[in-house]
């Protein structure tokens, strides 16, 4: 029964990211609205933590607001965190990034895991794509985390890329325009820096 309750559970995600992306396709609006995506990233990071306390996360976090949805928004960053805990070995360090250029937010999230090749890299974001078998866990997911991030960021007119060398680690880098200033009401922007240690 327990194994019946898990692959259900795993089968519901699987249908809400299938139909998330199915929307997606189809051009069906996000919600628009000033979205302080530090916020967004100090939040996924608290959450990280609670699910992985064992793993330290570097941060280092600019105000930046974009437009645009906010809980999918969030999950864009929780699938690049989840993405670090299922192809990196527990315990080893991952950096998150948040910083504006020009009119562009920069996110980045780092690991110290096993890399990708070139071609792995190039197939990143396609959906089902697995890498790999020696970057994959065998519990691995469906390959759709990736694909929803870049489908997910493209939808807010940004762009979705990754650097990785093999044996290197990887950064997946996300960018995201700004929201204009006749578009939000933004708090003080300030810069802070937050090195995050293991809970206990």
């Amino acid at each position: 029964m327990n194994g019946i309750s898990r692959e259900s559970e795993r089968m519901s995600f699987l249908v809400d990211d299938l139909l998330l992306l199915a929307r997606l396709d189809e051009g069906r609006p996000l919600a628009q609205e000033p979205v302080p995506l530090h916020e967004v990233v100090g939040e996924a990071i608290e959450t990280a933590h609670a699910v992985d306390p064992d793993r330290p996360i570097d941060a280092d976090i600019d105000a930046a607001v974009v437009l645009g949805d906010r809980d999918r928004l969030r999950q864009v960053v929780d699938n690049l965190l989840a993405n670090v805990r299922a192809h990196t070995p527990g315990g080893s360090p991952a950096q998150v990034r948040l910083h504006c250029l020009d009119d562009v937010a920069v996110l980045e999230v780092s690991d110290s895991g096993p890399g990708m090749g070139e071609e792995e890299a190039a197939h990143a974001f396609e959906r089902f794509y697995r890498a790999d078998p020696s970057r994959a866990r065998a519990s691995g997911g469906a390959g759709l985390g990736l694909s929803i991030v870049g489908a997910v960021t493209e939808a807010h007119g940004g762009n979705a890329s990754v650097i990785s060398v093999r044996g290197e680690g990887a950064t997946f880098r996300i960018e995201l325009p700004l929201a204009r200033t006749d578009e939000t009401h933004s708090p003080h922007a300030e810069r802070s820096q937050v090195v995050e240690a293991p809970l206990t």
